[in-house]
């Protein structure tokens, strides 16, 4: 008889990112999880699964380093939730034509993406940001957008 461990509820998963990401700041100098909070958010009312949301709420722990990959291989999560994350982090130095194109190969991650990219982008956030960091992260989103197939917000 099997004792598996029973999956990580969606609490737990926020719990894990909130503690992980814990003293992050975004570039606007704002709590970092509130960055997670709005994507996961956002997912959800983008009709997102629970799976997806666990995602969102991980999305860049392994490419921030506020959790381990190793973490995450043994973290009591979905195999599609593992997935999803991977989907979602950018490795360093990796082009973001290969970025995207796994994100897109990868079902259920552009959805995910789309609720980060339409956070990053929010009028409020770019605002508080120098001019050239405004530019240059509007430039960037901006050919995310375009490589994943995405229409520009509007």
């Amino acid at each position: 008889m099997s004792h598996a461990k029973p999956m990580m509820t969606l609490a737990e998963v926020e719990t894990a990112a909130r503690a992980a990401h814990a003293g992050q700041r975004d570039k606007a100098g704002r709590p970092y999880t509130e960055h997670l909070a709005a994507v996961a958010e956002g997912v959800r009312a983008r009709g997102g699964s629970e799976d997806q949301i666990k995602a969102a709420w991980l999305h860049d722990a392994i490419e921030d380093d506020a959790l381990s990959l190793q973490w995450l291989e043994s973290a009591e999560l979905p195999a599609r939730v593992k997935e999803l994350v991977l989907a979602m982090t950018k490795l360093p130095g990796e082009p973001l034509e290969s970025y995207a194109r796994r994100i897109r190969s990868t079902e259920g991650a552009l959805l995910i993406k789309e609720s980060d990219l339409a956070h990053n982008t929010d009028p409020a956030r770019l605002a508080v940001l120098d001019a050239a960091t405004r530019a240059r992260l509007t430039a960037k989103y901006a050919e995310v957008r375009r490589l994943l197939g995405l229409a520009e917000p509007g």
